[in-house]
């Protein structure tokens, strides 16, 4: 664990900055375009898929994804992210992994990616800091998506730092009864919904896909030897996830086949 001794101008939108920021891992991550995920706790499966696909692809296309690590979309955004390409950012100090049962992603993303916090070691979980945290995670990006939040949720805290800061904020639409935070910031015309999550990503892609694809792409051509759908999944599970989401590949009696 280091202390920043650099400024960062994302977080002049902060009513104060912060008087430390320690870290674990790549600080070159700040310096890169930058869209903060938040969300529920206990998502739907729909808020889940959806997370998922829209932080792959905002990663596959240079934008660095910032969460606060917590169950729910926090941890689905940074997993989808990949290790390498997210910012977590800690409610507690850097010596502890909180939550535990998110501890091995934790721990990727301090060896792959970028671990940040306002509070020095042996700080607990105190309740004040989850608000701090929040507040520092809004300020990093660019803008705001919320996947999923209940209305008088903490999330909804997170919307509001975000309105004080002028930053856009982007909702998943939802059904009537779901999601009723994000579905009230629609009907009150402060959050834009994403409709099309291609054209949404385009707004902001810093690299094509094209060229993304050459690089990760062991996965597709692991596709084109038709495996069977099972060693597939143990290879690269969530690659095989999102590629059945988008329809990049397709599957028959039982093999894996890529979309023409």
């Amino acid at each position: 664990m280091q202390q920043i001794d650099f400024y960062i101008d994302a977080l002049e939108s902060m009513k104060k900055y912060p008087q430390q920021l320690y870290y674990i891992g790549n600080t070159e991550l700040l310096n890169k375009r930058k869209i903060s995920i938040v969300g529920s706790r206990k998502p739907n499966q729909y808020a889940r898929e959806m997370t998922h696909l829209l932080a792959s692809k905002l990663s596959k296309n240079g934008i660095t994804v910032v969460s606060g690590g917590a169950i729910g979309v926090d941890a689905i955004a940074h997993k989808a992210a990949g290790s390498e390409n997210t910012i977590m950012v800690a409610a507690t100090g850097l010596d502890k992994r909180y939550p535990a049962i998110n501890k091995n992603l934790i721990s990727a993303i301090e060896k792959e990616g970028l671990v940040l916090s306002q509070f020095a070691a042996k700080t607990p979980s105190n309740k004040y800091n989850f608000v701090l945290r929040n507040e520092l995670v809004v300020a990093l990006g660019d803008v705001l998506i919320v996947s999923y939040a209940d209305k008088d949720s903490g999330t909804m805290r997170s919307v509001e730092y975000a309105l004080k800061m002028g930053k856009k904020i982007f909702v998943l639409p939802h059904r009537i009864g779901e999601s009723e935070g994000t579905n009230l910031l629609l009907q009150e015309s402060k959050a834009e919904a994403i409709y099309d999550i291609e054209k949404f990503v385009a707004q902001f892609a810093c690299v094509s896909e094209e060229k993304t694809s050459i690089i990760e792409d062991s996965f597709l051509l692991f596709c084109k030897t038709n495996p069977s759908y099972e060693e597939a999944l143990k290879k690269f599970p969530e690659r095989v996830f999102e590629a059945e989401l988008l329809a990049d590949i397709v599957v028959k009696n039982g093999r894996i086949f890529l979309e023409d």
